[in-house]
């Protein structure tokens, strides 16, 4: 956090209050700085995006910026290991330390343990989880890593951190997979038993492999395929993140690191919307100094404005997606 004089937190705190309203780079309360998104960043990832915050339109510099990014690995599901029949998913966020000079190592490795946990326990509840995960029942099943990296904090970074993570799950694709099963060629001998063909036999017949549907499946492949496989199941109801910064009476969105040092006291609420109607609140948390009474807390519901973030979020994706699947049909068809 940025230290501030006196004089500069009470010129903020009063002008947050004031009526009108005035924020020193002229929103109102409840309006956000320019939010730009990108798509497809890491060529080498299942799902990856790229989001910024208040960038400077003229340099490119300045502003929130967060890199996010899905990798998609085999588990084996079993007694001894990790593996969970159905998959899992694990959410691990970095941050670089010019994003936040001023803290040592020590401090920094809090910082991200702190978002990694607020992170990952939100976006692994089981509400959540993808039903597309498994690749063959009680045997192997896909590990959804996703990664964040903080690039710069220049305020609002948990509004950032949870659309940046929603986009790349977004763009996320699980390979297509098939269940293969291997049975040896078989003949019967003079005694009427089967026993296995030997190698010159089994060179002049079919190949043993079986790559139908199959119920006893005891490995898979992957089949080719232009669009890299299908999105997540029920990608519509990853959350989105609304930080209702407190100045009591007023309240505002999207702090800049300056208002975020003048008023630290902040409602964290995170909102996943199954359904044009289906509201669920996930999360709830008070971060700052301060307190909150049990009155005030029930004025400061911020569902009307995750929705409206959402649905800006939600149209820039699926433009996205136009752009992204038109760009692999062209790379599919370059290469076959």
């Amino acid at each position: 956090m940025l230290s501030l004089s006196k004089a500069e937190k009470s010129y903020i705190q009063a002008g947050l209050v004031a009526t009108p309203p005035s924020r020193a780079d002229g929103r109102a309360l409840l309006d956000y700085r320019s939010v730009a998104l990108e798509t497809g960043v890491a060529p080498l990832a299942n799902g990856s995006a790229r989001l910024s915050i208040g960038r400077n339109p003229h340099d490119g510099g300045g502003g929130t910026e967060v890199v996010a990014a899905t990798k998609l690995e085999v588990e084996s599901v079993d007694e001894n290991g990790e593996g969970r029949d159905g998959g899992r998913i694990v959410c691990t966020v970095s941050c670089s330390p010019s994003a936040y000079p001023h803290l040592s190592s020590s401090a920094l490795d809090d910082v991200q343990a702190d978002f990694t946990s607020l992170l990952h326990q939100t976006l692994s509840h089981p509400s959540l989880h993808p039903q597309n995960l498994t690749i063959l029942k009680s045997k192997k099943a896909w590990l959804l890593n996703l990664d964040v990296l903080v690039l710069s904090d220049a305020g609002n970074i948990l509004d950032a951190l949870f659309m940046a993570s929603r986009a790349a799950l977004w763009d996320t694709r699980v390979p297509r997979t098939r269940g293969v099963e291997y049975k040896a060629p078989t003949r019967k001998d003079k005694e009427g038993m089967e026993v296995d063909e030997d190698e010159h036999e089994n060179a002049q017949k079919q190949s043993g492999f079986d790559t139908r549907v199959l119920p006893k499946a005891t490995d898979f492949e992957l089949p080719d395929y232009w669009d890299e496989g299908e999105v997540l199941d029920g990608r519509e109801r990853w959350p989105v993140a609304i930080v209702l910064n407190l100045e009591p009476p007023a309240h505002f969105l999207d702090a800049t690191a300056q208002e975020e040092a003048a008023s630290p006291l902040k409602l964290l609420l995170i909102f996943s919307f199954q359904g044009a109607q289906h509201t669920v609140l996930q999360s709830m948390r008070m971060l700052g100094p301060g307190e909150l009474t049990l009155s005030r807390l029930k004025e400061l519901v911020g569902e009307d404005y995750a929705r409206e973030l959402l649905a800006s979020l939600n149209a820039k994706l699926k433009d996205e997606d136009v752009r992204r699947t038109q760009k692999a049909r062209e790379r599919f068809e370059l290469h076959r």
